[in-house]
């Protein structure tokens, strides 16, 4: 079984487009990708633009290539452009170092896996990923 079931992945999928809806945001994309940033789960709602699963995607692998939420990640950019330069390069460009993707931990404190979302301000992304997380039962750890 695996650390980050597609049952839990949509969970968190649902509780974050209820906080966007609660919070009046934007329609919004949402990646749910394991530990090895494989994807578990993408859903974006109706009116969300089509690049939403990249970006999403983006900040959630940008999360779990680096080991901290994007945050952190998008203030890394600004302080060591080059190195978040070189980690786009060799990711194939997947890393979008932007606010919006947060790690998800379980009970142990161990990293399985990230959401990234897309759609609204990067705090309300990042707001939207942390509440569908604690949903369903994990710890957010947005960096």
């Amino acid at each position: 079984m695996t650390a980050l079931p597609l049952a839990k992945a949509i969970e968190i999928i649902d509780a974050a487009f209820a906080k966007g809806t609660e919070l009046k945001l934007k329609p919004l994309g949402v990646s749910v990708l394991d530990a090895g940033a494989h994807l578990v789960a993408f859903q974006r709602q109706d009116g969300a633009s089509f690049l939403r699963p990249q970006m999403s995607a983006g900040k959630a692998y940008g999360a779990l290539a680096i080991g901290m939420g994007s945050r952190r990640v998008e203030a890394f950019a600004k302080e060591r452009p080059h190195l978040v330069a070189g980690i786009s390069d060799v990711s194939g460009g997947r890393v979008l170092p932007v606010v919006g993707g947060v790690l998800i931990r379980d009970k142990s404190g161990t990293v399985i896996g990230a959401v990234g979302i897309s759609g609204d301000t990067s705090d309300n992304d990042e707001a939207a990923a942390i509440a569908g997380i604690e949903a369903a039962g994990f710890t957010a750890d947005p960096g």
